[in-house]
């Protein structure tokens, strides 16, 4: 029995070895986005008008089949690819909880707006 853990640690040890191995030729390499995830890539925010700033995001996204880069909850985020084709805009959710959504009349865009009245426009382009 001792002569049968003798051999059986080294060879779950080196099982072990060759799994992280394998596993560490599927691992994200550096730059690369997880599955199913965004990050912001550019950032503008321009105040040159008074009580208005325009804000333009890049983002960039590694979605999944059948998804496609929206907005969730304020935040770069893969969305089922049906709500853009139909421009069902506040069906991803992309304003804040506390805020309310509203589509805009076209369908270019939505409004998210804050209980103090406060409203943010985005429009899709």
């Amino acid at each position: 029995m001792q002569l049968l853990r003798g051999v059986w640690a080294p060879s779950a040890a080196a099982g072990c070895v060759l799994l992280l191995l394998l596993l560490h030729g599927h691992v994200l390499r550096e730059g690369q986005l997880a599955a199913g995830s965004c990050e912001i890539v550019l950032l503008d925010r321009d105040s040159s008008q008074p009580r208005r700033t325009i804000a333009r995001q890049t983002a960039r996204c590694a979605c999944r089949k059948g998804q496609i880069a929206g907005t969730t909850r304020a935040r770069p985020a893969c969305v089922d690819v049906h709500i853009v084709w139909t421009r069902r805009w506040c069906e991803m959710t992309p304003c804040l909880d506390q805020e309310g959504c509203d589509l805009l009349v076209n369908r270019s865009g939505w409004t998210c707006t804050q209980p103090g009245g406060r409203v943010k426009t985005t429009t899709v382009s």
